[in-house]
């Protein structure tokens, strides 16, 4: 890279820090490229990016962001992995690190709120959005249909009433004859 490229590169990766809320920072020490290649796949479909970065250009690219607490985990091989949903790019990395050894999750952070490796883990235990939108729309739909069950109980009250009295009025003709 020569010092152009390097300054595209901090200014593109700032301007990601600045429109993303969730960057995971993850080591990726002996992996091979079908695993990179899989792995990229595994993000992309969690509506996440995965970025091998240089170190020194990450934390130049962090600088003034609300992401700099994560400076200090820049050491080594690292990646960055960031989305506009932190559930989503946290399930993704945590996924992939169960099936393959050589990736570890370092950390991340999530706004202004720096997290461990744990951290991630435990964000990548929630539902992810899209869940959360669906449960919601359940309990505002959930009154309408207890409404109309309590609504259309009466009728059935009633109808079953008058059948368990014209069943005891053939019972009792029965019976007579």
């Amino acid at each position: 890279m020569d010092r152009t490229e390097k300054h595209a590169f901090v200014a593109e990766m700032a301007a990601v820090f600045a429109e993303t809320s969730m960057v995971v920072v993850t080591q990726n020490k002996g992996m091979t490229v079908a695993d990179v290649t899989k792995l990229r796949r595994q993000m992309r479909a969690a509506g996440a990016t995965y970025k091998v970065a240089k170190n020194r250009l990450a934390t130049l690219a962090l600088d003034g962001t609300r992401f700099d607490g994560i400076a200090p985990l820049l050491k080594g091989p690292t990646a960055l992995a960031w989305c506009r949903d932190p559930v989503a790019v946290a399930k993704a990395a945590i996924e992939f690190a169960k099936t393959n050894d050589k990736f570890v999750v370092l950390g991340g952070a999530l706004g202004t709120q720096m997290l461990d490796a744990s951290g991630v883990k435990a964000l990548s235990e929630l539902p992810s959005l899209d869940a959360l939108r669906s449960s919601i729309l359940g309990l505002l739909n959930a009154p309408a249909t207890k409404i109309a069950a309590v609504l259309q109980a009466p009728g059935g009250q009633v109808a079953r009433v008058l059948a368990a009295y014209a069943t005891k009025d053939e019972a009792a003709t029965d019976e007579a004859a």
